[in-house]
């Protein structure tokens, strides 16, 4: 059975997409996909790491430029909203290279960016922005292996038990012990191939340009992460059966979300870190990535959180800056506007945007 939710394919027709919900693919096409990501060359360009900073209040650009493969460029924006500590935490790795031993054979880059929101204090965020990709570099198939895509899964899933595991580890040797907890939301780019990795309530959306019948192009909004709630079905009854109790719409009327790292008063009463994953194959009609903790969400719905960002692309002259380009300096704008309009609106919360573009 696959592990994985993936999103639809791109249309080539007049319409746009009906529907922006995941659907599973059939094993045949799994193997074609296999097979065409063996037949990928690897590309002999430089690489450049950047290491993940945990910032607030201000920007921050990355880049990675790969022929053959999509341009990603990383944005960030980070604000405290009215709490007294900025309990989320960030990481933009364009480039994975410098904490991988090595990659599959054939494959030419791997990228990741996450945020991690943070709850009853920041050391839980914190430790999984740390940790949690030094762990998934460490696990991450290498050589030449038959099967990459679901050795992946397989990692993913190791990497966010393993994560928890060491955490929950170490708050529980602390005096008092700890009792943090933190939504984790991980996009992972192997070459053109992006996987999704979610805990919590944190989410991720694509935008994608497909052709309208008048011969436009109109952004349709994808979701690329699933929130895990006490009030969703399934969450609940797994809840119930372990002994605990949904209230309020929380876990014992206090935790909002039923999937978590940390939190390990909690794990006895059915709430875990094993996340939910999907992926989707980026095309040329993907524009970007906004990858947030849910104080944006709370004032924005996915779709408004597109249409804000592409206003903002499709505006007038920026500032120019020398050695940043205009569609470099135009996605930053979006994302630090984006940030500053859920404040804005009233967002109590701490606020956290990564922007990612995505060219060809």
């Amino acid at each position: 059975m696959d592990l994985f939710d993936d999103l639809p394919e791109p249309t080539q027709t007049s319409g746009p997409v009906p529907a922006a919900q995941p659907q599973n693919t059939k094993e045949e096409e799994e193997e074609e996909e296999e097979e065409q990501g063996l037949k990928r060359k690897r590309d002999d360009a430089d690489h450049h790491g950047d290491k993940p900073e945990d910032q607030e209040d201000r920007g921050e650009i990355k880049k990675v430029c790969r022929e053959g493969l999509p341009r990603l460029r990383g944005f960030v924006a980070a604000r405290r909203g009215e709490r007294d500590e900025m309990q989320d935490a960030h990481v933009m790795l364009p480039d994975m290279s410098g904490c991988m031993t090595s990659l599959p054979g054939n494959t030419s880059r791997v990228s990741y960016f996450a945020v991690f929101d943070g709850h009853g204090g920041a050391r839980a965020s914190r430790f999984a922005a740390e940790n949690l990709h030094q762990t998934l570099a460490k696990k991450f198939p290498s050589g030449d292996p038959e099967n990459v895509d679901k050795l992946i899964k397989k990692c993913l899933l190791d990497t966010f038990r393993q994560t928890d595991e060491e955490f929950l580890k170490k708050a529980s040797s602390q005096k008092p012990a700890w009792k943090d907890g933190s939504t984790a939301t991980c996009v992972l780019v192997v070459d053109d191939m992006v996987y999704v990795a979610n805990l919590g309530d944190s989410r991720a959306v694509l935008c994608r340009m497909e052709a309208s019948a008048a011969d436009q192009r109109r952004p349709v909004t994808l979701a690329l992460s699933k929130e895990h709630n006490p009030t969703i079905y399934e969450e609940r009854m797994r809840i119930q059966r372990a002994g605990g109790t949904v209230r309020d719409g929380r876990v014992l009327g206090v935790l909002e979300v039923s999937r978590s790292i940390g939190d390990g008063q909690y794990k006895r009463c059915g709430v875990i870190s094993i996340p939910d994953l999907r992926r989707c194959q980026l095309t040329a009609n993907d524009r970007f990535i906004i990858l947030a903790c849910d104080g944006l969400f709370k004032v924005f719905s996915a779709d408004e959180a597109v249409k804000f960002v592409l206003s903002i692309l499709q505006g007038g002259a920026v500032e120019q800056r020398s050695g940043v380009t205009e569609e470099e300096l135009k996605f930053e704008a979006a994302c630090q506007q984006l940030a500053s309009e859920a404040v804005r609106r009233g967002c109590a919360d701490n606020v956290t945007v990564i922007l990612v573009s995505i060219g060809y």
